[in-house]
């Protein structure tokens, strides 16, 4: 099936252009992972036929084409611009973001019994990756929706839920979180906002919010904040805090906006990348906010839609990989500049292109094998939520669970990885703004920070999820990796760095006992361990299957460049884990 061309607004130079992966993901999704003989084992997708599968993912590519890719670049140059605490996107985002509502996209996975299309979130990885490719700062107010949809369907009463789902599915009403606050970032435990508790059944809402993604913004006629906050009598900590449904307008009976609520935006951050991304520092002066669970039972709650996050601003880091690559592929075909180390390629012009360089090769190599790669390990988590939630997949959960943090920050980390280096192949256009690379540069940076920061989701990894089961559930999945029919050349190197990563975890669990400090001082490497491992796995399983045709050809190219050349890195990860904590630890604060 042809791809879809994606092309941006650059007035100068040569304009970014995207082309929708239409054959790889019905390679994955038919060839690598037959998701159709799972789904079909699922009741709830038991009637989801391959036509529909490939329709969704087609016009998902439309959407991403035609509606959200043409204001990347505008979007970025205009911005958000706030006035007296209202914010205005830029200009063409709302008439986008309409289009996105309107055609279902933030219901895609959503409860059907409110307005969702209850599909599998496996797919909606493949549709998000599109959406993050074509124009991030746009689609963050549909992910922060989605997410609050997720939240609410989990803990909300059936009052909340009939009221908020089938609003924010719509796109009418859109959904934000907020949880940070300028003296509390990661550690929320610290938080102030204060919540007390009013003669209605309502609570009044007081503090300060800073970096709200989505928090205000002129595309919705409503925006639902689930927000932090601390009841008066609440234990210290994090076990003190509680969830609350905070909406900009409060509900009629009838399901109109009814009076204002008592919160505001008083300035917009001023941001790296993202810039048509409105994130807002948000002041609560006793806004009437609803509980969402449990009182003290909002940290837990909150994670519902933390975790979903954390998957998507993983396919965030995936989508930047995937168009710096293919802006990078096209000026270096293009781009005619010295010869070959072997001699002229193209004697009738006066250089050769990019593509004859061993060192531009090698960057552009990098960059298609994590993002293929990536893509990969992003279907694999989606499916795993899907066992779990559809089928009952205990196993299948746990490895879910193990593997989220792994992709939020081992495609995050990659995504700016791969930004970095097509900037480097366009040289100095990489540099300049029309060009349009620079700005996948600084969109890119974002997604190792928020939503927990890589080294966070790498503790979550090792301290938690590691710990928590002394390795079990990592064997569980490398006794997958090793069982898993591969072809002859890839057999032995998958088997020994799965034999590496299991000797090294059972290093660390061991060694943790004595060294509390253990775990946070190896964590990254850890992390970027598994994220390798199973990133060799998938390309050893798209190898294999691949067809013998050009696509075939490629994929098995770029499998062996992977096992060559990246792989490797884990034996630099095995000694530097090895190491002790004291390396990290022994010198004393005051040298810093």
């Amino acid at each position: 099936m042809s791809a879809t061309t994606i092309r941006g607004s650059g007035e100068q130079g040569k304009a970014v252009e995207y082309q929708v992966q239409q054959q790889d993901i019905e390679f994955l999704l038919d060839d690598v992972f037959d998701v159709q003989s799972a789904w079909s084992k699922i009741e709830a997708f038991a009637d989801l036929s391959p036509d529909v599968v490939k329709a969704i993912v087609a016009e998902g590519g439309r959407v991403a084409a035609e509606v959200m890719a043409p204001l990347n670049q505008s979007g970025d140059a205009e911005g958000c611009q706030w006035q007296d605490g209202e914010v205005t996107t830029p200009t063409g985002f709302a008439a986008a973001f309409a289009e996105l509502a309107q055609g279902g996209w933030l219901g895609l996975s959503g409860n059907p019994q409110f307005g969702g299309q209850g599909m599998p979130k496996s797919l909606g990885c493949l549709v998000e990756e599109m959406f993050w490719s074509a124009n991030s700062s746009l689609y963050l107010y549909g992910t922060l929706t989605v997410g609050a949809c997720l939240c609410i369907d989990a803990h909300g009463s059936p009052e909340q839920k009939s009221v908020y789902l089938p609003k924010l599915y719509s796109g009418e009403w859109t959904g934000a979180m907020a949880l940070t606050e300028s003296h509390a970032g990661t550690d929320l435990g610290i938080m102030r906002t204060k919540a007390e508790v009013q003669s209605d059944g309502s609570y009044a809402i007081t503090g300060q919010k800073i970096f709200i993604t989505s928090g205000e913004h002129d595309m919705a006629e409503n925006i639902v904040h689930l927000t932090l906050a601390r009841l008066p009598d609440a234990p210290l900590g994090s076990k003190g805090i509680s969830l609350f449904i905070v909406p900009k307008y409060l509900p009629n009976d009838d399901g109109s906006v009814g009076e204002r609520n008592g919160w505001s935006s008083g300035s917009l951050e001023h941001k790296m990348g993202i810039k048509g991304s409105a994130t807002s520092v948000i002041n609560y002066d006793g806004a009437k906010g609803f509980l969402l669970g449990e009182e003290n039972q909002g940290l837990a709650a909150m994670f519902t839609m933390m975790n979903y996050e954390r998957l998507s601003v993983g396919l965030q880091g995936l989508g930047a990989a995937q168009l710096a690559y293919q802006h990078s592929a096209n000026y270096a075909r293009e781009r005619l500049q010295g010869r070959a180390p072997a001699g002229p390629q193209n004697p009738d012009a006066v250089a050769d292109s990019l593509l004859v360089h061993p060192d531009v090769r090698r960057m552009l190599l990098t960059q298609r094998a994590y993002a293929e790669g990536c893509r990969a390990m992003g279907l694999y988590v989606g499916m795993q939520l899907d066992l779990e939630k559809y089928a009952g997949d205990q196993r299948a959960g746990r490895i879910g669970q193990l593997l989220t943090p792994v992709v939020k920050a081992f495609l995050t980390d990659r995504g700016l990885d791969c930004a970095v280096l097509g900037q480097q192949v366009l040289g100095g256009h990489g540099y300049i703004k029309e060009w349009g690379m620079e700005q996948i540069v600084r969109d890119a940076r974002i997604g190792q920070i928020y939503e927990g920061a890589n080294g966070v989701q790498a503790i979550d990894l090792v301290g938690r999820k590691i710990m928590r089961d002394g390795g079990k559930t990592l064997q569980d999945l490398l006794g997958d990796i090793t069982a898993t029919t591969v072809a002859p050349e890839f057999v032995e190197p998958l088997a020994d760095v799965c034999q590496r990563l299991d000797a090294v975890t059972q290093s660390v669990v061991a060694r943790a006992q004595q060294d509390p400090n253990l775990p946070g001082a190896v964590s990254v490497d850890f992390l970027d361990f598994v994220g390798l491992t199973l990133c060799a796995w998938l390309w050893a399983r798209m190898a294999s299957c691949a067809p013998q045709n050009e696509f075939g050809d490629a994929k098995r190219a770029t499998a062996r460049y992977f096992f060559a050349r990246l792989l490797p890195q884990t034996l630099g990860l095995e000694q530097s884990i090895k190491a002790e904590s004291a390396a990290v630890m022994e010198m004393p604060e005051t040298l810093f």
